[in-house]
């Protein structure tokens, strides 16, 4: 099978005075608490949800 390829989402900026709408992009992220971390596989949807909530972010490539 083949690897797909993935991305390391971390949380490191409060989403406290943040828009409505990058909340709920870290809501639907996975990402509820500081430092926490998701692995998502990368995709244009997940592109464009971290490009949303970029400054609030931390983004590595997985192998």
């Amino acid at each position: 099978m083949a690897e797909k390829n993935t991305v390391i989402i971390t949380l490191v900026k409060s989403p406290i005075g943040a828009k409505k709408n990058q909340k709920d992009t870290l809501k639907a992220l996975g990402l509820t608490k500081m430092h926490k971390s998701v692995e998502k596989v990368n995709s244009e949807t997940i592109q464009g949800m971290i490009n949303t909530v970029s400054h609030l972010v931390k983004v590595e490539e997985s192998k």
